[in-house]
Order: C-alpha cells, then structure tokens, then sequence
C-alpha cells in the first residue's frame, strides 16, 4: 500500500554557496534525506520510487524497515483467545449459534414421523370432503346423534359438502327398465339432474338414476299396493309422466319450483311440470328424524314425492310410537306439533297436521311390509 507519511521525496540537486549543494527544504528533520539509489537498486524488493520511474505492483509486498518501525505497523499477530477474536471478529460468536441451530433442526427432523399420506391427500379431505368415487353411492351414515323428536329436526344436520346453485336447466339421464308392479294403471317415469353440478357432489347421474329406480322398483314402494305400475324410461321417451329431478337449493327455492314459505330445505312435487323436485342439499345430508341414515332417507324422499304424483296429500302421525306415514313431512321431523307449527308458515300445509302431540318413528315406505294394502297410516 502507498504511505504518504513513510516516502520522502527523492532530493534535487541545486546549486549551493561554495559548490556545496543546497539543503532542501522539504527534508524531515528527524529523518535526513537520502540521495537517489542506483539503477540497480531501483526495482529491489522494497526500494522506494524515484522520479520519473514507472510504477511496480509486487506479487507478495514486503514490509520495509520503515514500516517495521513506525508504531502500530507490521506487529506480529497476538496469540491465545484474543487474538483469535481480534483475527476473526463477529465469526467468533456466529460459529457457535451456528453449531447449535444447525443441531436443533437435524434433532427435530429425526424425531418427526414419517408422513402415512405424503400426496397431503388426507388434508385436502378435511378441507373439503366431497368424494370422487364415479360408482354407486354409498349411503353416507353419519354418527346417530340422539334428536329430539318433538323439536329443532327440520334444521339440515351436517355433513358432506353440496352445490348451492346450478343452471336451472335439468338434462335427462340415459337408460330405461322394465315394468315394475301389477297395477292396470301405468306410469312411466324419467330421470333427470339439474345442469352445473359437480358430479362427484352425488356420485354421477348413472348412480343417482340407479338409486331412484331401486327404490320404485322394491315391492316396499308404490307398486306394492297392487293399484299401479311404474316403469322408467330413457330421453327418447317423449312425454313421461313424471321426472324425478335431482335439483340444487337455489332452484329448488324459485317461486315457480318449491317456494321457500318454510325456510328449511325440502323437497316437492311440482304438477306444473311434471317434476318431482328433490333437493341436492337433504339428498346428500338427509334429515335429523332419520339420526344420520343417508339411504333410508333418500328411500323416504323419493317415495314422498313420487307419492304425490299419485295424488296423497300430507299427513300427520298416525299412531304414538307408531311407523310415520310415508306421505308426513318426515324432513321436518316425526312430532306432530313440531310439524305443525312449522305448517303456520304455509297456507297450503296450515290443516295438513293436527297438533295432537303424537310422535312416531322415522319410516320410508308406503308398503312397509311388501304386502297389497300395507300402507302404513293411510
């Protein structure tokens, strides 16, 4: 490095009294000048520049003498402790920490169990247990909770995630089965789900359109009475007489659909268009009469509505501790007061029930027995 206060100037040689060459002014007095080195030893290791002479950068720059001997240059480094922290400065402290964290983390990493689902499949569940299976639907079961029959069960139970709202436009689902029952009377029925709905919601069209034609088809159904047929048919089949609809809540709740006077989610029979309206919320949830069995409720609301196709108008319980009648508002509940109470709401339900205090028990049948003639409470 270049030191300032280490360089003295190199002397010019100047013209004296008595030929003696002048003493320069510039000249530390403690330090007498020296006169200009000889060409050889310009460029020795550690020689100072003179005029005019070109600059050199030395590979590995030594000490001079000088520098050895102004104070504070060129000691020695200190040994021990110390002079390890003096080197080596905040790396001293950093190292140690270092150590330590880098410990902790190897520690932990251990002790952590391995993951039993390492997709994070399990986790995305929780957040959002809609299931994916394109099969048949299992009829979910959720834990039977004790209900109180007599109030609160119109309130939708929790459970599986639905769609609130779809298109509002329904398509049919492909296929057709043969006739069920031994009535004169015959009725031809198609299947159709609300457009926009994910199917992994409901297990997929083909499975829905299954379930509800097993359902009319069991002798326990409508054709167990002996009075009517029932057959299902496909898209081609230009005016069924009835369509079982599977439909989001928002549809549901149109003026022109269900209505929403009762402010709990139902399903209906809508006579305007030959649809039997079931709710894609209690489909997938059910009802709290029904204490978390999914497949008995949905047997309960496809034989409900379909019902009313057939002309059975709502009723109430038919005898305490008894089966409910198929055709009581069993999604409400199994309590006549209850149910009647909830029926002030709608002028067209306000007599269906009377307030008798009578409970029953939940049933999805209208032929509970398979027999001609066992309607239950008709």
């Amino acid at each position: 490095m270049w030191h300032s206060e280490s360089v003295t100037r190199t002397t010019q040689e100047g013209r004296g009294s008595e030929g003696s060459p002048a003493k320069p002014s510039n000249v530390s007095p403690i330090r007498p000048a020296t006169s200009r080195r000889p060409p050889e030893e310009r460029y020795r290791n550690g020689g100072r520049r003179t005029a005019a002479e070109p600059l050199a950068a030395k590979w590995r720059p030594e000490r001079s003498e000088d520098e050895l001997a102004e104070p504070g240059r060129g000691k020695p480094p200190r040994k021990g402790v110390k002079g390890f922290a003096a080197t080596y400065g905040w790396r001293v402290y950093a190292l140690p920490v270092l150590v330590v964290v880098t410990a902790l983390v190897v520690f932990n990493v251990a002790r952590t169990p391995a993951s039993s689902d390492p997709s994070g499949v399990d986790g995305l569940a929780a957040q959002n247990p809609v299931t994916t299976t394109s099969g048949p639907p299992a009829a979910t079961e959720n834990s039977a909770v004790p209900v109180d029959p007599k109030t609160g069960t119109a309130v939708l139970p929790q459970g599986d995630a639905f769609p609130q709202a779809g298109s509002g436009t329904w398509r049919l689902v492909a296929g057709s089965g043969q006739k069920v029952g031994g009535g004169s009377k015959l009725y031809h029925y198609a299947i159709a789900v609300e457009d926009g709905i994910d199917q992994a919601a409901y297990g997929g069209d083909d499975a829905f359109a299954k379930t509800v034609e097993n359902i009319l088809s069991d002798p326990r159904s409508w054709v167990g009475s002996g009075s009517i047929s029932l057959q299902r048919v496909g898209p081609e089949f230009k005016k069924p007489d009835f369509i079982v609809s599977l439909t989001t809540p928002n549809t549901d709740h149109r003026p022109d659909m269900c209505g929403y006077q009762i402010q709990y989610e139902a399903s209906c029979w809508n006579p305007n268009y030959n649809r039997v309206v079931i709710n894609l919320a209690r489909w997938i949830r059910g009802a709290m009469a029904f204490n978390g069995d999914i497949g008995l409720y949905r047997e309960y609301a496809i034989n409900h509505e379909v019902g009313h196709v057939f002309g059975n108008p709502h009723v109430g319980c038919g005898a305490e501790g008894g089966l409910a009648p198929v055709m009581m508002q069993q999604t409400f509940g199994v309590s006549d007061d209850y149910v009647w109470q909830l029926n002030q709401a709608d002028p067209s339900n306000r007599t269906a029930v009377t307030k008798d205090g009578k409970v029953c028990r939940p049933n999805a049948w209208p032929n509970p027995q398979g027999t001609p003639g066992g309607q239950n409470g008709q």
